[in-house]
């Protein structure tokens, strides 16, 4: 389907896939954190996009080293946070400490064919290590099945065990359909996410304009919306914040902040 006949569609399909969680009886549950809690911003140089940005580190080999270095780029250009393997949390905190960078992770990554009880049970290891944000995989086998109460139910169930501590769903459009993606931004919404995130950065692609702008017409403000996955340059940066997204998850990103 084009962007110009989806965006003509777009409203029908949705409402066409709420009637069907409403006859699952999926309640909407609140967000841990205010509705729209970050808006877009304007940007007119490199270094504006630090606030956005997720600097981010999670390759199978990272060292503790290699922690050392992410935090202290997120010191000096002042990035948003630093998102690290769950084994990584602690020495984040730490070196992160007194400065204005948060503290992210991840569960059932990347994969997201956890067990929910094991993605709670992470949650729940995270949350005492002090984690400040999680960013959580949804089951995407259960999705293309069209299991929605499972789905519904896995995300739900990490966000009640982070209590306080705000989750991103991480939805990985580029293995979805557009009826699929809008299923898990609705989903991810009612089960009280706070943000739709757009990938993981270790599947098919990652993060388009297309998906964006489809991920935010779908919750509208009444989540953010992370782009992740592929991000290496200033003006793909730009344009994922022009497309709607409110926090950008990159690897490149001194590169990105530092761009003439």
């Amino acid at each position: 389907m084009t962007i110009g006949r989806s965006a003509q569609t777009l409203p029908c399909l949705i409402q066409k896939i709420n009637e069907k969680m409403n006859a699952l009886e999926l309640k909407s549950l609140e967000s841990a954190v205010l509705k729209c809690p970050e808006n877009s911003k304007t940007i007119k140089k490199p270094s504006d996009l630090a606030s956005l940005i997720d600097h981010t580190l999670l390759k199978p080999e990272v060292t503790n080293g290699d922690i050392e270095e992410l935090c202290e780029e997120a010191r000096r250009f002042n990035f948003r946070s630093v998102c690290v393997n769950p084994v990584f949390v602690k020495e984040a905190r730490k070196q992160l400490a007194g400065t204005g960078s948060s503290v992210i992770t991840v569960v059932g990554f990347p994969l997201g064919a956890n067990l929910t009880i094991t993605k709670v049970e992470e949650t729940n290891q995270v949350v005492k290590l002090g984690v400040n944000e999680i960013d959580m995989v949804i089951s995407l086998g259960a999705l293309k099945s069209g299991d929605y109460r499972t789905v519904y139910d896995d995300i739900r169930m990490v966000v009640e065990a982070a209590g306080s501590i705000p989750v991103k769903v991480i939805i990985e459009a580029g293995l979805l359909e557009e009826a699929e993606k809008i299923a898990a931004c609705l989903l991810s919404v009612r089960a009280g996410a706070s943000f739709v995130k757009t990938a993981t950065g270790f599947s098919a692609r990652g993060a388009t304009m297309e998906d964006v702008r489809l991920i935010r017409a779908v919750v509208g403000n009444r989540a953010g919306v992370k782009a992740a996955g592929g991000i290496g340059d200033f003006q793909t940066a730009c344009a994922m914040v022009e497309a709607g997204a409110t926090r950008l998850g990159c690897s490149a990103s001194v590169s990105i902040v530092t761009e003439s």
